[in-house]
């Protein structure tokens, strides 16, 4: 995609810091990092969505975020990581170009917050919702 900062990565034509780099996935440093060693895992093929990623891409965009999360731990020595992907605007997501955040955490130190307020629904309403879900899932 013309627009895409990850893409122009991908391309060379943007700059990064570069962890990890195969035939299918890219990983950098993330330029605005919420914490040291904040690390994006993208597919290489632009997908804006995670539905548009394909199932080899998606698997080893996960592969390669648990191996970057291993690597924080050993060379950055924090206690814990945090994977995330914010799949559409109402999730958060910034860069319209799939990305997993690999983000390395050393607890209430390191001043990163997720908030929610967790529910109590009855175990009917889960149990529709799974049926639901299943009944959606896609084939693979």
């Amino acid at each position: 995609m013309p627009d895409c900062v990850f893409c122009a990565i991908v391309a060379g034509t943007a700059p990064a810091s570069i962890v990890y780099a195969d035939e299918l996935v890219l990983a950098f440093v993330d330029i605005a990092p919420f914490t040291l060693g904040h690390t994006l895992v993208i597919p290489r093929r632009h997908a804006a969505e995670l539905s548009g990623v394909d199932d080899a891409a998606a698997a080893r965009m996960f592969a390669v975020a648990r191996r970057i999360a291993a690597a924080a731990r050993a060379a950055l020595r924090c206690p814990g990581v945090n994977l995330f992907l914010a799949d559409g605007e109402a999730a958060w997501q910034t860069v319209f170009h799939v990305h997993t955040h690999v983000i390395p955490r050393w607890g209430r130190v390191d001043r990163m917050r997720l908030e929610a307020k967790p529910t109590s629904p009855p175990r009917p309403e889960l149990d529709r919702t799974a049926a639901a879900l299943a009944a959606a899932l896609p084939p693979g």
